[in-house]
C-alpha cells in the first residue's frame, strides 16, 4: 500500500469510527429506554436488559454501518476537495478514480464484513434477543413481596402485604385478589401469611391465618368464609416455560441454512419468505461496495459552503434506495414479486447510476451535476435565512 493510500484511510477512520460510535450509541440507548419502560411495567429485575442490549447490537450496526460508512466517505471527499488537497493530487498526475481506490477497498471490506454480519452473526443474536426478552416477559412470580405494593402473582392472583419478616416469608395483613376463568373473583384478607416453596416440585403455595374470604359470581349473592387456616388452591411453579427453538424464523437462520432450506421441498417456511431474506442480506451488504462512487462525486462539489446540502440530498438519496428495496423484499416475501427483480432490480439501478456518476466525474470533473443541485437549492433556502431572526452573540 502506498502512502496516499494510507493518508487517505487514516483521514476516513476517524469519521467512520465517530460516526458509527454515535449512530450505533443513538440506536441501542434508544432501545434501552424501551427495555427499562417495558421490564418496570412487567415488574421485573433490570438485569436481564444490558443482556438484551447487546443482544441487539450486531442488528443496529447493521443499519448503522452504511450510513456511518458513507458518512465518513462524504466527509473526506469534501475536505480534500475544499483544502484543494484533490487538486494537488490530481496536479500530481493521480486521477479521481486512483484517489478513490484505497475508498472502494475499504467499501470491499466492510461488504465482506456484513455479509458475515448479516448471514451468521444476525440470526444468532436474535434469536438470543428473543430468548431473553421471552423469559423476562413469562418469568414466573418467584415469591418475592415487597410491603406496601400490589404483586401480579400470575395465573389471576395480586398479593398485598402491609409488613413482612427479614427473610420475606412471613406476612402481615395479607391481601389475596383471585379472578377465576370464569369470571368468580374472590378476595381474601388474612392476619398473618406464610410463603412456602417445597423443594421436591419447586411450586410455591401460600398459607393464610385468621384469613376472610369473600366469593362474587355473577347473578349469585356474595359468600363469606372464615377460616384458622387457609391455603390457596393453586400452587405457584417456579418453572419458566420454555422458548423455541432457533429456526422457526427465516430471520434466525443463517444464509446457509436459508439456501438449503429453500431448496428443502418439505421446508415448514414458505419458499418465497426464504428467498426473500437471502437475498435481501445480499443486497443490503453489497451495496456497501457501491456507496464510494456517489460520496466521492457529493463530496467533490460540497467543497466547503455546501456541505449540509450534500448531507440532505444524500438522506434523500438513500433513504428512497432504502424503502425501494424494503418494498422488494416484502412484495418477494408475500410471493408477489421474484427477489431477481424486486430486490435485484433496484440494487443494479443504484449501481448503474452510481457508476455513470463515478465515470461521468472521472472524465469531466468540472461538470459535476451535483454542483448545480447544491447552488439550486442553496438559492432556495438563501430567502428563507434572512427572513428568520439571527442568533446573537453575546459580547
Amino acid at each position: 500500500m502506498r502512502l496516499i493510500d494510507r493518508y487517505i484511510l487514516h483521514q476516513t477512520a476517524t469519521p467512520l469510527g465517530v460516526s458509527l460510535t454515535v449512530v450505533l450509541a443513538a440506536l441501542v440507548l434508544e432501545r434501552i429506554l424501551r427495555l427499562f419502560d417495558l421490564v418496570a411495567q412487567q415488574g421485573k429485575s433490570f438485569g436481564p436488559v444490558l443482556t438484551m442490549a447487546m443482544s441487539l447490537v450486531p442488528h443496529y450496526l447493521g443499519l448503522a454501518l452504511p450510513a456511518a460508512f458513507f458518512i465518513s466517505l462524504f466527509l473526506v471527499s469534501a475536505r480534500f476537495s475544499g483544502d484543494s488537497e484533490l487538486d494537488a493530487l490530481r496536479g500530481c498526475g493521480l486521477s479521481i478514480r486512483r484517489f478513490a481506490r484505497p475508498l472502494l477497498g475499504l467499501g470491499l471490506v466492510l461488504t465482506l464484513f456484513s455479509l458475515a454480519l448479516y448471514g451468521y452473526v444476525q440470526p444468532y443474536s436474535r434469536y438470543a434477543y428473543r430468548a431473553i426478552f421471552h423469559a423476562v416477559t413469562n418469568a414466573p412470580w418467584e415469591a418475592s413481596v415487597v410491603a406496601g405494593t400490589f404483586i401480579d402473582a400470575g395465573g389471576g392472583y395480586t398479593l398485598y402485604a402491609d409488613r413482612m419478616d427479614v427473610t420475606g416469608q412471613w406476612l402481615e395483613n395479607v391481601f389475596v385478589h383471585e379472578r377465576q376463568d370464569d369470571g368468580t373473583e374472590i378476595a381474601t384478607t388474612a392476619r398473618r401469611g406464610e410463603l412456602e416453596l417445597r423443594g421436591d416440585d419447586g411450586q410455591i403455595s401460600v398459607l393464610l391465618q385468621d384469613a376472610l374470604q369473600i366469593r362474587s359470581v355473577a347473578g349469585k349473592r356474595d359468600a363469606a368464609l372464615a377460616f384458622d387456616r387457609l391455603m390457596l388452591g393453586r400452587a405457584f411453579t417456579l418453572k419458566s416455560p420454555l422458548f423455541r427453538n432457533r429456526g422457526d424464523s427465516e430471520r434466525e437462520m443463517t444464509l446457509t441454512e436459508l439456501r438449503d432450506e429453500w431448496r428443502n421441498p418439505e421446508s415448514k417456511l414458505p419458499h418465497s419468505r426464504l428467498k426473500a431474506e437471502f437475498h435481501a442480506r445480499l443486497v443490503r451488504s453489497l451495496s456497501l461496495l457501491v456507496l464510494p462512487m456517489l460520496a466521492v462525486p457529493m463530496g467533490m462539489a460540497a467543497k466547503r459552503s455546501f456541505r449540509w446540502q450534500g448531507i440532505a440530498v444524500a438522506a434523500v438519496i438513500l433513504l428512497l434506495y432504502h424503502h425501494a428495496v424494503q418494498l422488494g423484499e416484502s412484495l418477494a416475501h408475500l410471493g408477489r414479486a421474484d427477489p431477481l427483480y424486486s430486490l435485484w432490480g433496484p440494487f443494479a439501478l443504484f449501481a448503474a447510476g452510481c457508476g455513470a456518476l463515478f465515470a461521468n466525474t472521472e472524465r469531466r470533473p468540472g461538470a459535476n451535476p451535483f454542483e448545480a443541485l447544491f447552488e439550486r437549492i442553496d438559492d432556495i433556502v438563501r430567502p428563507i435565512r434572512r427572513i428568520l431572526p439571527r442568533r446573537r452573540v453575546p459580547t
